[in-house]
C-alpha cells in the first residue's frame, strides 16, 4: 500500500511566489508579468510589491491565479550605506481571497535608492514600530501569521545575513531555498545549508523556490530575472481556496528546473519519482546523506530509500545532468502514518 507525501489526488501548479511589478520597483505592470508567466506555463503568481498590498484579483481567469501578497522589509538602517546593511525581508501572502487588509508595521517614509522605493506609510494604529532585531521580526512573522497571512524568509546571502541572524528566526511558514533573480546577480542564493540550520534548530518549515523578479533588463539576455525558480503546487483546483490550502499543508516542491511527479511510501521505504535527472540525493537529520544513480544509463527517474524513526527528518533533491536542483519540503518521523524500523 502506497503512502504518499505528495497527494495521490489533484493537479500540479507551477508558481512564482515572490515578484515585483509597477506597483514598486517592477518593471511591467501586475496584467503584463500575468501574461509573461502564463506564456511559459505557469498557472499562479504572487506580486509581492515592496510595503505594499495590492490585490488582483481582476486578473485572474479560469487558468491563472493572481495571489495578494506584499514584501515586508527590515533594514539595519542606522547603517550609513544600504550596501552594508544587514536586512532580513519576508513576503506575506493572502490565505484568504477576501483577507486585503494590509497589517501595518509603522515607517513613516520607506525610501532606498537601491531599493529603488518610496512609499508613504498610514501612520494611524500600527502594531509596532518597526527594527531590523529578531524580537521584532519575530513578533512581525507571528502577527502576519495570526492574521491568515502564509510568510517566508527570503535570499539570507542577498541579504548578508549570517547563521548567527538569521537562526533566531522562527515560526514562519516557509523559506526561500532558490531566490533566482540573487542567483543570477551573482550570489550563492541556493540556500540548502540555511533550510538544514532551521529545521536542525527545529523550526518545522517548507522550503520555496522564487524568482523575485524585476524585469529591469533586456528579456533576451542571461540576466533576465524571470523563470529561473519556481514552486510546483499540487492541489485539486486552480482556486484560491485550494492553492491556500496547499501552501498551508506543504502539498508542493521547489525547482530549478527539474519535476517530481510522485513522493511516497511503498514497502517502508520512501520512493521518489521524477523527470530524467543525474543523481537523486535524501538528506536527514544526521550525517547519513543517501544518494541514488543509474550507474547504466547514467539517467535516474525513479530511487528508492530506507529511511529510520532516528533520521528526525528527510527530504529529497533531484539533480539533473546540468546542476539544477528541485528540493521537497522536510517530512518529520514523528508525524509519519507508516511503519520504519532501524
Amino acid at each position: 500500500m502506497k503512502y504518499y507525501l505528495l497527494p495521490e489526488t489533484g493537479n500540479f501548479y507551477k508558481a512564482n511566489l515572490h515578484s515585483h511589478s509597477t506597483v514598486s520597483d517592477g518593471t511591467l505592470t501586475p496584467a503584463e508579468m500575468k501574461e509573461l508567466y502564463k506564456s511559459r506555463g505557469y498557472s499562479v503568481l504572487a506580486c509581492t510589491d515592496h510595503e505594499i498590498m495590492v490585490p488582483h484579483h481582476d486578473l485572474t481567469d479560469n487558468d491563472f491565479l493572481m495571489l495578494t501578497g506584499f514584501e515586508l522589509g527590515f533594514d539595519e538602517n542606522w547603517r550609513p550605506d544600504f550596501l552594508d546593511a544587514r536586512v532580513c525581508d519576508l513576503c506575506i501572502i493572502s490565505l484568504d481571497r477576501e483577507n486585503n487588509v494590509q497589517p501595518c508595521f509603522h515607517r513613516t517614509k520607506y525610501h532606498n535608492p537601491q531599493r529603488n522605493t518610496e512609499i508613504m506609510f498610514d501612520e494611524n494604529e500600527p502594531d509596532f514600530e518597526r527594527e531590523y532585531n529578531a524580537d521584532c521580526i519575530n513578533a512581525a512573522i507571528k502577527k502576519c501569521r495570526e492574521k491568515g497571512f502564509f510568510v517566508t524568509y527570503n535570499h539570507p546571502t542577498w541579504s548578508l545575513e549570517h547563521y548567527e541572524d538569521y537562526i533566531k528566526y522562527k515560526g514562519m511558514n516557509a523559506m526561500e531555498i532558490c531566490n533566482y533573480s540573487s542567483f543570477i546577480d551573482g550570489y550563492d542564493e541556493y540556500n540548502s545549508k540555511a533550510y538544514d540550520d532551521f529545521l536542525r534548530k527545529g523550526e518545522r518549515i517548507f522550503c520555496i523556490g522564487a524568482d523575485d523578479n524585476h524585469n529591469r533588463r533586456d528579456p533576451s539576455c542571461r540576466m533576465w530575472d524571470s523563470f529561473g525558480a519556481f514552486t510546483v503546487i499540487k492541489a485539486e483546483d486552480l482556486t484560491y481556496e485550494s492553492i491556500a490550502d496547499a501552501l498551508k499543508n506543504g502539498n508542493f516542491y521547489s525547482s530549478q528546473g527539474p519535476e517530481i511527479y510522485a513522493l511516497y511510501f511503498e514497502d517502508d521505504k520512501l520512493h521518489v519519482e521524477c523527470s530524467p535527472a543525474d543523481k537523486v540525493v535524501c538528506t536527514v537529520n544526521k550525517r547519513r546523506c543517501m544518494s541514488r544513480y543509474n550507474e547504466e544509463t547514467g539517467v535516474i527517474n525513479h530511487a528508492v530509500f530506507e529511511i529510520k524513526p532516528s533520521d528526525g527528518y528527510f527530504r529529497v533533491t533531484v539533480i539533473d545532468k546540468n546542476g539544477l536542483k528541485a528540493d521537497t519540503n522536510a517530512y518529520f518521523t514523528d508525524t509519519l502514518n507508516i511503519s520504519v524500523t532501524e
